[in-house]
Order: structure tokens, then sequence, then C-alpha cells
């Protein structure tokens, strides 16, 4: 008997380790992400990153006082109790997206015990600011950040994530030509780093408060009464826990979207470039049945709103915005969900990127509206590529777009030709 309750505990341990403690499988995190993705499309919408991060920016500068009583309306929102209910950041969908992610990285974190205060060099407060700048301005003129500018975007079919990842490949390859000539030419400010560690038992509990944490909060949303045009706060009950799972699944895979595009230059890897590849597409075919089959059953009533990430910047708007992201975001050391749950895990650089990326998000954003770019067309065209192809031939081309990617990049890790030369 004893035996038996030994080996069950030794099981128990293993499942444990693997689940919290081990680092897992690029391709496995990326089909998690991606049938997580599909998940929350399906619960409500597609998620993000930068939306959280824009409406963070927008209280940030309403409470300094930059945008006053004008911030109803450089948001869109005209009525005040619907704006202060909407875009609150417990309520805002976005914002909920970008709390979830960063506590399920915390979670993850905590009970893999590799949570820890981690204070960069003094030059990294510098870049932080820089990056942070970069990567708002570009995912404005792109209309979204890795996730929603690209990911999503293609995922969901539209055709301005192919031109932010056309901008992308370049903006990262020109980031690390950057910090090849930073480590050369600069070395002020190279010291001051140090980190803070935190006890494992004491991160264990803070994790496992971190889970009741969620579960709470899922229930606040969910027994929420609110009034009929409010309905939408009961769901994010799963909008928390879902994006929760998924900043818990990229904190565990270390999957960082920006790394599929630095490492095929800078060492040849392409395990996470594969990875995000493949995960682009397992998102695109759950997002066309969503889209095109459950519709259609529901006799034309749709479930989904196709507008999501079909941004009007298929043009140059998406590669000059995809460009300065990449730049940025190499500069940061993480793109928009890999900032988000490096935040998690105690990166303090990450912490001070956040705001940056906040405010000079929420300033273009509110500079496009002002005088209508988006709406203009003066960004690009929005191209919602069943429209102009059909479903079929939007899969057939996101999947051979994918292919092509993969074949590259595979070709890349034995020959080095890609290689950026230090």
């Amino acid at each position: 008997m004893m035996d038996d309750i030994k080996l069950f505990w030794q099981k128990v341990k293993r499942l444990y380790k693997i689940l919290c403690q081990d680092e897992w499988n690029a391709a496995t995190t990326g089909v998690i992400v991606a049938l997580l993705s599909i998940l929350i499309m399906a619960w409500w919408r597609p998620w993000g990153a930068v939306g959280a991060i824009r409406n963070w920016g927008d209280w940030i500068l309403y409470g300094i006082g930059i945008y006053g009583d004008n911030l109803s309306e450089l948001v869109g929102i005209t009525d005040g109790e619907d704006f202060l209910l909407k875009h609150s950041i417990w309520f805002n969908s976005g914002s909920v997206i970008g709390l979830g992610l960063i506590g399920g990285a915390f979670i993850s974190a905590c009970l893999g015990g590799q949570f820890a205060f981690r204070f960069p060099p003094v030059r990294e407060y510098v870049k932080a600011m820089i990056a942070g700048v970069l990567m708002g301005i570009g995912a404005a003129l792109a209309g979204g950040c890795n996730v929603g500018g690209m990911y999503n975007a293609i995922g969901n079919l539209a055709a301005n994530g192919f031109a932010m990842w056309v901008g992308l490949v370049p903006g990262a390859i020109f980031g690390l030509w950057l910090l090849y000539k930073e480590m050369e030419h600069i070395s002020w400010g190279g010291g001051g780093s140090f980190t803070l560690n935190i006890p494992y038992p004491i991160q264990w509990v803070v994790g496992v408060a971190g889970v009741v944490g969620l579960v709470w909060a899922a229930l606040q949303y969910a027994n929420m009464e609110p009034d009929d045009a409010e309905e939408y706060i009961n769901s994010l009950c799963g909008i928390v826990l879902i994006s929760a799972a998924i900043g818990y699944a990229m904190q565990r895979g270390r999957w960082c979207m920006i790394q599929g595009f630095r490492e095929p230059h800078m060492t040849g890897d392409s395990t996470m470039a594969r990875s995000v590849a493949l995960s682009i597409v397992i998102v695109a075919v759950g997002a066309a049945v969503l889209k095109y089959g459950v519709p259609i059953r529901l006799e034309g009533e749709s479930v989904l709103n196709t507008a999501y990430y079909v941004s009007p910047t298929f043009g140059w708007g998406a590669v000059v915005g995809g460009f300065i992201f990449g730049v940025g975001a190499m500069m940061a050391g993480g793109c928009g969900s890999g900032t988000l749950w490096r935040v998690g895990e105690g990166q303090i650089k990450l912490w001070l990127v956040v705001p940056f990326f906040a405010v000079s998000n929420s300033l273009m954003k509110a500079f496009f509206k002002a005088y209508e770019i988006e709406s203009n067309g003066w960004l690009g065209k929005q191209v919602y590529l069943p429209d102009v192809m059909g479903y079929g031939w939007t899969l057939g081309l996101i999947i051979i777009f994918a292919v092509i990617w993969w074949l590259i990049v595979s070709w890349n890790e034995d020959s080095n030709k890609l290689l950026l030369p230090m």
C-alpha cells in the first residue's frame, strides 16, 4: 500500500515538473498558443497586446491632464458613463486580456521558481524608453503589434498581416545590426545590473495565491448583474482565464515572436521561427471555421466580427510600422506579447518599456483619429482576403507562405547564408 502511494506521489511530482517547471518545447507551445487563440476567438474576440497597452496609456495621459475631458472623444466613446465603464482597465476587453496574460505569466514564473526582480545595466533603461516609443509608433502605423498587426492579422485572414511581416523582418535585422554596433562601440552604462531573488517556497505560495485570485476575478465577472447594454461584462470571465492560459504557456515555453525573426539572422536557429509559422496556420484554419462555417450554419448570422485585426493598413502603414516596431522590439528584448509575459516574470527593463509603449501608442492613435488618418485610407487599405479570393484560396495562400518561411529558415539553419555578421 505504501509503495503504491509513493509511486502515485512520484507521478504527481513528475506531472508538476512537466507542467510548472520544465521549459516547454517551442513547437508544442506554438500549437497551444494557437489553440487558445482559436478558443478566445470562439469565446468572444481575438487576443492582442497593444489594445491593453494603449488603454493603459490613455489612462496615464488622462491622469496627468494631457487628455483632460477630451479623452472619451479621442478613444471614440462619446457617452461619459459608457466611457468610464467600457474604457476602464477592469472592463475594457483589451485591457483584461493584457492583465490576464501578465497574471498567467506571473503564476507560471512563481510556480516554476523563475520569478525574480531582474534589474538591467544602466544603459538598458535608456534603451527601454526608446524601444517603448518606437514600438508604440510602429504598432499605431501597422494597426497592431506583432500579435494584432501580424500573427492574429494573418490568422484572421487579413492582408495587412502579410504587409507587417514584410516590415518586421528587415526591422529585426536592422535592430540586430544596431545591437552589434552597440556592443562594438558603446561601453557607457554597462554596469549596475543585479537580480533580487525570491525563495522558492515564497514564490510557490504566491503562485498558488495567484491561481486563487485569477479564479476569484473570473467569478466576479461571471456573477455581475450589469444592465442590458453592459452584458458583455459577464463574458470577461472567459477572457481573463483564456488570456492567463496564453500568458502561462508563453512563459513556460519562452515563446517570443521577435526571437523568431532575430535568431535566424543571429545564430541561425530556426526553432522559434518554425513554431510561429506553424502557429499562424493553425489560427488561420480555426478562424476560417469560425468566420465561415458557423455563420452559414446559423443562416448568415455572424458570431464573430470579421473586422478584428483587418486594419486599413495594407500598404505603407503596415510595412513601415512593422519595420519601426521590429527595431523597437529588438531594443526592448521582447515583442508586444513577449513584453507582457516578461513583465510577469519580473523583468524590470520591460516594466519600463510598457509605459513608454503605452503613451506613444495612445498619442499616435489619438492623432490618427483627430485627423482621420485611417478613415481616409492614408495608411493603406482594409483588405479581408476571403472577400477577394474566397476562404479556400486564402487558406492556401497562408499555408504556402508558412511553408516557404519554414523552408527558408530551415535551409539557413544548415547553410548560415542569412546570418548577419558582427
